[in-house]
């Protein structure tokens, strides 16, 4: 992408700069549009993000049923060939230009005295903006306003409360077809609805943020946790659980305190302060310091499953993507600085068994020291180099995010991708050489002298919570085998079978099966099509045939196929599927 005078040329829609840089210049064409339709309306501004763009306007007042017409003024302004116009202006000119917008006057007042203005004129319309915008408005071939909102200027509750409208566009209507229909489908699968369809969880109003898992939930969270235990147990990982709430004295010691406290939750017991944990951290520093330690323990992989409470303002709160409190599947990994590239590696090799499980892709973005840091400069140059070396070492591309680093060291993010290939950011590796320094951490060296450790924060799952809706979007409800609360549901065509269905259900609970039994009055295709509806693995018809031949009727979630087997072979081969944590099924 070129940029002359504040125009880009050859824009790439399908790059992230490309996107922006469109979704940009159709908030202006939005604005113009809006401003032509409805007189008295005060711009303000209208970036691009993440899925599209929005614009705050004052004195606007519309509802869904203006979004057409907007659309049809936008497109009349792309008709008619406007392309945008870039001038650099004094402070002097551009305030006469906007004297009519008092949000523009703000903010051009607000700007330094030598500060470069420029604005963008496209038709009739004009604004205040640094740009770059693209060459010809025609590139423009598909808008679609999505929703209004209310936003208060600058995001200040203290400001007036203006109207943002929500759009999207794209460089052609198939584009736009598509991405519409990605919409419908994220919304089929969007794990609030299915938690509560599915009864496997619920949000109070008496609890913003903190979720209530029922029964079909916590199963499905017992099998993510008797997996993660089985699979680190396997690389040796001692696995422990630290105090929920711990002394301030400890918080200031880890500077948690100082970095975070307005995301903790704090009690006073007998005068003295306490936090209630958001991190796992120095719980596990102290559980190391009860007992001395030697180079030939090491790597020391320490796990925990600990609950921890963040404060989070209510507007960021979202399902179980974000709570205010939930499971970190956390890991410290106490090590020589030798051994760094060896342990990423590891932490890499057991990440790709178990998003092998859940058929998940992932990307690896490297973050580095943030402005607000503990630890000295050269540690902050050596952590960051010894992770950048293990990623060259194990030949994984990543991008760099320059200053986004946890407080006390530099991270390795991975981002998962799920079946819609949104990104979900999970497992993350952090070095850490700042508590360990902190909380004074030695160990025994082969010279029987005393050395620090350098210590690795890790997370596979990142939250259980989080995982168990980026799963629940990801397998659109339809678990499988080992994970689903529903695994088998047993109908009897009519009540004169209701034994026999019990007796089946009854040796499959034997064998470790999660079985339901529809006794209902109701009709064989009503308790089919509802035991459909919660995406059972199997659905089992059982009626006079198969009480005869002692065998089942075995219909296959999403397939319409149907099988006569014996109770015998079903259980040897869904026994197996279990017990492989596959995702297809084996009959």
């Amino acid at each position: 992408m070129k940029i002359e005078n504040g125009i880009a040329k050859d824009v790439d829609f399908s790059s992230k700069e490309g996107k922006e840089v469109f979704w940009h210049s159709s908030a202006h064409l939005m604005a113009s549009a809006i401003k032509n339709l409805y007189k008295g309306v005060k711009i303000t501004i209208g970036p691009s993000i993440e899925t599209g763009f929005y614009y705050d306007f004052d004195n606007l007042q519309i509802s869904k049923d203006d979004f057409a017409k907007i659309e049809k003024e936008m497109y009349s302004i792309v008709n008619k060939g406007a392309s945008f116009e870039c001038k650099e202006v004094s402070k002097k000119e551009a305030l006469e230009i906007f004297k009519d917008e008092p949000y523009k006057i703000e903010l051009i007042n607000a700007l330094p005295e030598n500060e470069k203005i420029t604005t963008y004129k496209l038709g009739n319309f004009i604004d205040l903006c640094r740009g770059p915008h693209l060459e010809d408005v025609k590139k423009i071939q598909a808008v679609k306003i999505m929703s209004l909102a209310g936003a208060y200027w600058r995001g200040d509750s203290k400001n007036k409360m203006l109207t943002r409208v929500y759009a999207i566009s794209f460089p052609s209507k198939d584009e736009q077809k598509k991405y519409l229909e990605f919409l419908e489908e994220a919304k089929k699968r969007d794990h609030k609805l299915l938690g509560k369809r599915l009864n496997l969880f619920s949000f109070s109003e008496y609890a913003p943020g903190f979720a209530f898992f029922h029964d079909n939930g916590l199963i499905v969270l017992d099998e993510l946790t008797d997996y993660w235990k089985e699979v680190h147990r396997r690389y040796n990982y001692q696995i422990i659980r630290t105090p929920q709430i711990m002394n301030r004295t400890l918080w200031e010691k880890s500077g948690h305190w100082d970095k975070y406290k307005d995301n903790m939750y704090t009690v006073k017991i007998e005068d003295q302060d306490f936090a209630v944990k958001p991190m796992n951290c120095p719980g596990g520093m102290l559980v190391y310091k009860t007992e001395q330690h030697s180079y030939k323990e090491f790597p020391l992989r320490v796990g925990e499953l600990g609950v921890v409470h963040r404060h989070e303002i209510s507007g960021a709160l979202n399902g179980l993507f974000r709570v205010r409190v939930f499971t970190q599947d956390d890991a410290h990994i106490f090590i020589a600085p030798e051994q760094i590239t060896e342990q990423v590696k590891e932490i890499f090799t057991i990440l790709d068994e178990m998003y092998k499980t859940f058929n998940l892709d992932y990307r690896v973005v490297l973050s580095t020291m943030p402005e607000k840091h503990i630890g000295d400069l050269d540690t902050w140059k050596f952590t960051e180099g010894a992770l950048k070396d293990a990623l060259k070492d194990m030949n994984l591309d990543y991008q760099l995010n320059a200053g986004d680093g946890a407080f006390y060291g530099p991270k390795i993010d991975v981002l998962v991708k799920d079946s819609l290939a949104r990104e979900h950011q999970c497992a993350t590796i952090q070095l850490d050489a700042s508590l360990p320094e902190r909380f004074d951490l030695v160990y025994t060296g082969q010279d029987g002298k005393e050395h620090r450790p350098v210590m690795m924060h890790r997370v596979i799952y990142g939250s259980l919570e989080r995982f168990f809706g980026v799963i629940t979007e990801h397998f659109a409800g339809k678990f499988p085998l080992w994970l689903n609360p529903r695994q088998i549901i047993i109908v009897p065509v009519a009540d004169v079978f209701n034994k026999y269905a019990d007796d089946v259900a009854k040796i499959l609970r034997t064998e470790g099966f999660r079985v339901i039994v529809d006794s209902s009055n109701d009709s064989l295709n009503k308790k089919i099509r509802e035991a459909e509806k919660v995406y059972p693995n199997y659905i089992l018809v059982v009626g006079e045939e198969e009480q005869k031949a002692k065998t089942i009727n075995v219909r296959i979630r999403d397939t319409k196929e149907q099988k006569e087997l014996s109770l015998k072979d079903f259980i040897t081969k869904v026994k197996e599927e279990k017990e492989k944590r596959t995702l297809r099924s084996f009959l």
